[in-house]
C-alpha cells in the first residue's frame, strides 16, 4: 500500500546505504548515497552489488527494480551482474532442481527518462554474460581452470563469435622466440599459450589489441610464495578472463575497428624444469631479462604480449590488464584499479570510463626516465624483479613491459593492473569488462556503450 511504502521510505538514512523490509520479508527497498565524490561513479556500483548480496529476499523467482538515470543504466547493470556469480561446488546446488530466475526491470528518472529500447537491453545482456563469464573463470580453481580449459573457453566464446583462435604453443613458443611465456609456464604439467581472437572488420581505420595475463595458478614459482599469500592465487588470470569477457560482448554488439584479444597462459608451477632465478631469458622483443625473482612472472609473459600484438598485429593502440602487483592495492586501494600510460588523453579517458561504467581507474605515474633503473643488470638488457620495493613497485612493473615495445614507441600504450579490484573478499566480481566496454564505446556501433565511452559526456578525450 501507498502508506507502507511511504513510511519505509521516511526511515531510510543513507549513511552511506540504507534498507527497509516490507511485507514481512518478502521486499525490501534500499537506497543509495545521496552524494558520491569525484573519485568514485555517479551510479555508486560498489554499493549496488553489495546491496543486492545482502538485502535481496530468497526465493526461486526473485525480482530487482532498479531506478537510476539513464546515463547510470549500464554501470549499475553490471553492478547487479556481479552480485550473482556462476561458479559454485556446493553440493546443495547440484541437488537443486529448480533453475533461480532473477529479473531486472529499470526505471529511468531524470533527464531523457523514456522507455529502454530492446537493443539497449540486449547490450546490457551482453555485458552481464561478459561479467559473469570473466568472474566464473577466475572463480574456478586451477584443478578445473588449467592452461587447457581456459583454451576451451577461448575456442567457445570463438566459434560463438565464428572466429578462430590463434593459437601457439608450449615448444613452438620456445622455437619462435617467446622467451617470456615459454619460461614462467614450462614446469607445469599443462604447457603454456598465446592465443589470439581477432575481429578484423571492413572498414577499420584502426588496429587495437588488447593483451591479458592470464597466469591460471601462481605459486611464485622457485621464489615460492608463503603458505598465507598463495590461496586466492587462482584469481591470476583475471586480467585474460577480463579480455575474453569483453571481447564476446565487444564483437556481439558491433566493433568498427581491427580488435585483436591477445591471451597469455601459463601456470607458474614449481619444478624439475623450473625457471630459476639467475637465469637468463630472451624475450619476443630481443631483449634479455636475468631473472632475479620467479614471482615477478606476469610481466615476463604480458612483454611477450605486447611485443606480439605490436610486431604482428601491427596494433596502433595495445592496452594490457592483469592482476600484476600486490602493491597495486596499496597505491589505489581494493577498489580502483591502477591505470600506466604514455599518453595523457587515455589515462583521464580510463578514469573517466572506469565512472561511468562502475569499475574504478586511478592514475599511477608514468615516468620511465626515473624508474626504469631499477631494473638494471650487470649481464643482460635487464632484470625481472626491481632494487627497491619502496620506489613505486606499480609503475615499476608496468614499465617493465612497455620497454618491450620501446618508451620511444609512437602508439598509445595502456596498462591497467587489476590485482586488488579483481575480488571481493572470497569472490571474482569480473571487474575489467565493463571498463573496456566503456573505455571502447566510442567504436562501438552499440549507442549505450557510445554514450558511456568517455568520447560520449564531451569530446575531450581520445
Amino acid at each position: 500500500s501507498p502508506q507502507i511504502w511511504q513510511s519505509a521510505l521516511s526511515t531510510l538514512n543513507p549513511n552511506p546505504t540504507d534498507s527497509c523490509p516490507l511485507y514481512l520479508n518478502y521486499a525490501t527497498v534500499a537506497a543509495l548515497p545521496s552524494r558520491v565524490s569525484r573519485h568514485n561513479s555517479p551510479s555508486a556500483a560498489q554499493f549496488i552489488t553489495r546491496l543486492v548480496r545482502n538485502c535481496l529476499p530468497g526465493g526461486v523467482n526473485r525480482c530487482i527494480v532498479m531506478v537510476c538515470e539513464r546515463s547510470e543504466v549500464f554501470a549499475s547493470a553490471c553492478a547487479l551482474a556481479r552480485a550473482f556469480p556462476l561458479f559454485t561446488h556446493r553440493s546443495s546446488a547440484s541437488r537443486r532442481t529448480e533453475k533461480k530466475t532473477v529479473t531486472v526491470e529499470f526505471f529511468l528518472v531524470g533527464q531523457n527518462n523514456g522507455p529502454i529500447e530492446v537493443a539497449t537491453l540486449k547490450c546490457l545482456a551482453s555485458a552481464a554474460e561478459g561479467v559473469r563469464l570473466a568472474a566464473r573463470i577466475v572463480d574456478t580453481p586451477c584443478n578445473e581452470m588449467n592452461t587447457d580449459n581456459f583454451l576451451e573457453e577461448i575456442k567457445k566464446v570463438g566459434k560463438d563469435l565464428g572466429i578462430t583462435p590463434t593459437i601457439i604453443r608450449d615448444e613452438e613458443l620456445k622455437e619462435r622466440g617467446f622467451g617470456g611465456i615459454y619460461g614462467v609456464g614450462k614446469a607445469a604439467l599443462h604447457p603454456p599459450a598465446l592465443a589470439v581472437l581477432s575481429h578484423t572488420p571492413d572498414g577499420a581505420t584502426q588496429t587495437i589489441a588488447w593483451v591479458g595475463k592470464g597466469i591460471v595458478y601462481d605459486t611464485g614459482g622457485l621464489s615460492i610464495k608463503g603458505k598465507t599469500t598463495m590461496p586466492g592465487m587462482k584469481r591470476d588470470c583475471g586480467g585474460a578472463a577480463a579480455i575474453l569477457g569483453a571481447f564476446k560482448a565487444t564483437v556481439k554488439q558491433g566493433f568498427k575497428d581491427n580488435l585483436h584479444a591477445v591471451f597469455c597462459l601459463a601456470e607458474n608451477a614449481v619444478g624439475p624444469r623450473a625457471t630459476r632465478p639467475d637465469d637468463i631469458h630472451v624475450l619476443y622483443s630481443g631483449k634479455t631479462v636475468e631473472i632475479n625473482n620467479t614471482d615477478a612472472e606476469g610481466r615476463l609473459i604480458l612483454a611477450d604480449g605486447v611485443a606480439y600484438a605490436c610486431k604482428d598485429l601491427g596494433a596502433d593502440i595495445i592496452l594490457d590488464m592483469a592482476t600484476l602487483t600486490g602493491a597495486q592495492g596499496i597505491a589505489t586501494g581494493k577498489y580502483h584499479a591502477a591505470v600506466l600510460t604514455n599518453n595523457e588523453e587515455w589515462e583521464k579517458a580510463c578514469v573517466k570510463a572506469g565512472r561511468n561504467c562502475g569499475d574504478l581507474v586511478h592514475p599511477l605515474v608514468y615516468c620511465p626516465e626515473l624508474h626504469f633503473s631499477e631494473f638494471t643488470s650487470a649481464v643482460a638488457d635487464m632484470k625481472n624483479s626491481v632494487a627497491d620495493r619502496d620506489n613505486t613497485p606499480s609503475s615499476c612493473a608496468g614499465l617493465f613491459i612497455a620497454s618491450h615495445i620501446g618508451f620511444d614507441w609512437p602508439g598509445v600504450w595502456v596498462h591497467i593492473d587489476i590485482a586488488a579490484p579483481v575480488h571481493a573478499g572470497e569472490r571474482a566480481t569480473g571487474y575489467g569488462v565493463a571498463l573496456l566496454l566503456s573505455l571502447f564505446g566510442g567504436a562501438s556501433e552499440d549507442p549505450l556503450l557510445n554514450l558511456v565511452s568517455p568520447l560520449g559526456c564531451n569530446g575531450d578525450s581520445p
